[in-house]
């Protein structure tokens, strides 16, 4: 019996079409690239196809911030050991995190590496970074986003990283997935849409099952 993580992603709502048109697991793109063989952004031997998608129910982009998360179906099962899979949080999880350089989180995405008015690097390879928290429950993020440091000391993320995933640590906790920059060249920090609510992990577990 396959586990149903292996044929499900969850990512931002605001990239559920373009999922649709061509999803590509991250061991395979970065895998292609070692390899010689990446086709990436399009079809190849080293993608998996997404089968459907759903992006949480009342998603509009004006209001983006309030329900950015979506679950793509793929056509076949990525397998792997079970405690290589991505968790969900708990109800409420990150509430008791607190702001500040030891509050941790694993960002992961194929997005812009640097941006600047003159100069653009974008390889199109997974990168990772180790963002602290910057802002949590407070006015300017709400109850649904945090905000994390982007910077050349704990990276971050830009621009084609949105709807990757952010762990807890270095855990395989997914606290969320990345959904905004605050500006042209992904400075300051960035905006991650938690998964820790209880509408948005009753949507994730129905696509579960």
């Amino acid at each position: 019996m396959t586990d149903s993580r292996a044929k499900t992603k969850i990512t931002a709502a605001i990239l559920r079409t373009s999922s649709l048109e061509g999803n590509h697991t991250e061991a395979d793109v970065d895998g292609g690239t070692k390899a010689g063989t990446n086709n990436y952004p399009n079809p190849g031997p080293n993608t998996i196809e997404a089968k459907e998608g759903h992006a949480f129910p009342g998603f509009t982009e004006d209001l983006y911030f309030l329900h950015d998360v979506a679950v793509v179906i793929l056509a076949k099962p990525y397998n792997l050991p079970a405690s290589q899979y991505g968790r969900l949080p708990s109800l409420n999880q990150l509430d008791g995190l607190q702001n500040g350089a030891n509050t941790t989180f694993t960002a992961v995405g194929y997005g812009v590496q640097e941006i600047r008015p003159k100069k653009e690097t974008a390889n199109r390879v997974r990168m990772v970074a180790e963002p602290h928290l910057v802002k949590l429950n407070s006015p300017s993020v709400g109850l649904y986003s945090m905000l994390l440091s982007n910077n050349a000391s704990t990276g971050g993320t830009c621009f084609g990283d949105s709807g990757g995933p952010n762990f807890l640590g270095s855990s395989m906790v997914v606290a969320g997935v990345t959904s905004f920059s605050r500006n042209n060249y992904c400075t300051g920090t960035g905006g991650v849409f938690r998964l820790d609510r209880k509408e948005v992990l009753d949507f994730v577990n129905q696509c579960l099952h």
